[in-house]
């Protein structure tokens, strides 16, 4: 980065990355957060361009750290510190009201400059695999399947899409005292809000209860039709994952176990797809907007 020269020593890798390398980095006394794309990240649906534009805006609106940056590919935003949130901590209103809040700011915000389908991703993500020789997993076909039809429900009386950041992981974020930051905006482009909630509620184990509190506090009220959108979104939030994983056992040098991961998010798209609700959630998907 200009003006690093001779200034600039890594403090620490940063551990937890699984789509690229971390680093902490001083630089006469200040701290900074720089990534090193993985190879071929294009592939995943990443567009580094929108990356920028949505990691600049979330800092502007408070929810991201500043960023400084983008040099040789690499972004570089300011260092802050805290703690990850817990499995306990998603359960508490408190904290899903800060998490709503976040999201609710960013999706009211202008467009980015890519398109994230949540509905389009695993297929696109099964060319990209194929493309690089990996076998595509039997269970895709009925992973496919279950997709469309969600995707059917949801066309049928559609929500504009929005700024979304699509990757809602325990790891992105993190608590500095009172403060609530979201990272890594890399997936972020146009979608439905309903996936980034979905993705929330399924990456991180929300209870019925909590997803029930989470529909109400960003919407202000629960329906039907806005809570069978978030339950399913949570089936394609996890065939996106299970098919990411699919991908990067083709392109990452990362040491990770991509296979398993991409089995257990299979495993469990097909197990809340057996639900006794899932005809209900395609019905009340399908309902108008109220």
């Amino acid at each position: 980065m200009p003006g690093w020269d001779g200034r600039a020593h890594v403090v620490d890798a940063l551990s937890g990355g699984i789509t690229n390398r971390n680093y902490a980095i001083d630089v006469a006394g200040e701290r900074f957060a720089v990534r090193l794309p993985g190879p071929d990240t294009e592939l995943l649906e990443i567009d580094r361009e929108c990356e920028h534009t949505a990691a600049r805006r979330a800092a502007e609106l408070g929810i991201a750290p500043p960023v400084l940056g983008i040099f040789d590919g690499c972004l570089v935003t300011q260092f802050v510190s805290g703690s990850e949130l817990t499995a306990h901590d998603f359960e508490q209103p408190a904290t899903l009201d800060d998490i709503a809040t976040m999201l609710r700011c960013f999706h009211a915000s202008p467009p980015l400059p890519h398109d994230f389908d949540a509905f389009a991703v695993p297929r696109l993500h099964r060319n990209a695999a194929a493309s690089r020789g990996v076998s595509i997993p039997e269970s895709f076909a009925t992973v496919d399947r279950i997709v469309t039809e969600i995707e059917t429900a949801f066309v049928v009386n559609s929500d504009p899409r929005c700024p979304c950041h699509n990757d809602l992981l325990r790891a992105n974020f993190l608590r500095d005292g009172a403060h609530l930051w979201l990272l890594d905006w890399e997936y972020a482009g146009m979608n439905d809000r309903s996936f980034d909630l979905g993705n929330l509620a399924v990456n991180n184990g929300l209870s019925a209860a909590a997803e029930d509190h989470l529909v109400r506090t960003y919407f202000g009220t629960v329906t039907p039709r806005r809570l069978a959108r978030v339950r399913l979104m949570k089936l394609v939030s996890d065939a996106r994952e299970a098919m990411w994983a699919v991908v990067q056992q083709g392109i990452s040098t990362i040491d990770f176990d991509y296979r398993s991961y991409a089995e257990e998010h299979f495993d469990r798209l097909l197990a809340n797809a057996a639900s006794p609700d899932y005809p209900t959630w395609l019905a009340a998907a399908a309902g108008e907007a109220t």
